[in-house]
């Protein structure tokens, strides 16, 4: 079993994760992950906000016109406060989500999103830290510690992906609260690597992470 993943000893991972025989064999069987690290979680954030309920194609294409508005394709946070909400429904967006952009960037422009103030806090430090921001919920913070932030053990137990997978590799049938209790006992063979863990599960479906 072979894993390579940016900045974890690999030796590691294969001796937690080599704990589980089910995770073990999609691992064995998965193919190399590869790095998705950015440090801009402004950006992350605009991008998430936009992806909302869209198919990935719809998300890509509104976030293009959105960052085309601007200077080198960069929505900076006094721009995007200044700009009308009728240039940014030319983009395709919705006035909520009009909104919410404007509470990412408000929020960006007080520095509230500067790297060493989010590198210095731990996982559920971040989730409360972001999800104030009116339009960020706890689903989309997990996918950015996952994904932009590479943190190495988030365990999303909302995402329809993740229970999907659980329920097909591992059997379970309940449902609701039982269901992501369940999922977190399983997990806790995972720690420290729960994102890696998480990673594989959706690679084993052909899935890429879905809010409930």
């Amino acid at each position: 079993m072979t894993i390579h993943f940016p900045d974890y000893p690999s030796s590691d991972i294969m001796a937690v994760l080599a704990k589980d025989p089910i995770l073990a064999a999609l691992v064995g069987q998965g193919k190399p992950l590869a790095s998705t690290r950015s440090e801009d979680l402004y950006f992350e954030l605009l991008s998430s906000i936009v992806s909302q309920q869209l198919s990935v194609k719809a998300a890509a294409t509104i976030f293009r016109r959105l960052t085309e508005l601007y200077p080198d394709a960069y929505p900076h946070p006094h721009l995007v406060l200044e700009t009308p909400d009728e240039t940014l429904r030319s983009a395709g967006l919705s006035f909520q989500k009009i909104g919410y952009i404007r509470n990412v960037a408000a929020f960006a422009q007080e520095g509230n999103l500067e790297h060493a103030t989010i590198d210095a806090m731990d996982d559920e430090t971040l989730i409360q830290h972001l999800t104030k921001i009116k339009g960020v919920g706890r689903w989309t913070v997990e996918m950015l510690l996952m994904f932009a932030l590479e943190r190495p053990d988030v365990m999303p137990v909302d995402d329809v992906g993740i229970q999907n997978a659980m329920k097909r590799h591992y059997g379970l049938e309940e449902t609701g609260r039982v269901l992501k209790a369940r999922m977190h006992a399983i997990a806790e063979n995972w720690r420290p690597y729960r994102t890696i863990a998480c990673k594989y599960l959706w690679q084993s479906l052909n899935n890429m992470p879905t809010q409930t």
